[in-house]
């Protein structure tokens, strides 16, 4: 039982960042999951619900033939464990990949960057669905800011669909992160109303280049404005007060997308 009572405790965010672990719950996440071969896998609960159809099936399989502890329980005792209101009978427990901003600075070192910055953005389907543009638009890596919900919470790793799989991710505060990307000769836009439109300075972006995204009501914070050498903005018909952030965030990212997104195909 210790994986179910490891997975309950996942639940809360101070547990998941003491032990460095995630769950990923769902058919297709777990799926995912499988398929980033540098995610370490713990172990896996699964219930009955799970043998249901072919696809499950399968799924089983796979988590059997991956070597990791497998626990079958019941169909309440993993609904104690599960996030959903309709489990798919299958959640894996997995580490929470380590990166520091030293490390990602080896990595960005002597050539063109895209980051995308978090600045306290709070709904988990925004997050996700910011790191799902930022994997398909050519981010390099993703960068949450205190007050950001945690890029590995449940709710987060299903509606990011596999891309936090895929994409360099890490959360440390704007004190830490404005001066690396100093240090590191990226600039940095922020995203706001006020801003110039995006694509009147698409043609000029910097080959290193970062953008700050706010909370959904406040906006960008005070340090990190102050910080940004440009604000941008996504203009609208004025027929609404203001767009979801992670669809204007989707937009910039796309206007100020790398030039090797750029070249025709």
């Amino acid at each position: 039982m210790r994986l179910l009572t490891l997975a309950r405790d996942l639940q809360r965010r101070k547990a998941r960042e003491r032990q460095r672990l995630f769950v990923a719950e769902g058919i297709r996440t777990v799926e995912e999951l499988l398929d980033a071969p540098h995610l370490s896998l713990r172990g896996a609960v699964v219930s009955p619900l799970l043998a249901a159809t072919p696809r499950g099936a399968a799924l089983r399989s796979r988590l059997d033939a991956a070597g990791a502890p497998v626990l079958e329980a019941t169909e309440r005792d993993f609904d104690s464990a599960a996030g959903t209101d309709s489990p798919q009978g299958v959640l894996a427990i997995a580490e929470q990949p380590a990166l520091a901003l030293d490390a990602l600075g080896d990595r960005l070192a002597g050539r063109p960057a895209r980051l995308l910055l978090l600045d306290g953005v709070q709904d988990p389907g925004n997050v996700g669905t910011l790191l799902r543009s930022a994997a398909g638009l050519g981010a390099d890596a993703v960068v949450a800011l205190g007050g950001t919900v945690d890029l590995w919470s449940a709710k987060v790793v299903r509606s990011a669909m596999g891309a936090l799989f895929r994409l360099s991710t890490l959360g440390d505060t704007a004190d830490a992160v404005l001066p690396f990307l100093a240090a590191q000769r990226i600039v940095l836009w922020g995203a706001d109303g006020t801003g110039t439109p995006v694509a009147e300075l698409a043609s000029d972006a910097p080959d290193r280049l970062a953008v700050a995204v706010g909370n959904e009501g406040a906006g960008l914070s005070t340090p990190v404005r102050e910080c940004a050498a440009r604000l941008v903005a996504v203009p609208s018909s004025g027929l609404v007060e203001s767009l979801n952030v992670a669809v204007a965030a989707s937009i910039l990212l796309y206007e100020l997308r790398p030039a090797a997104l750029r070249a025709p195909r």
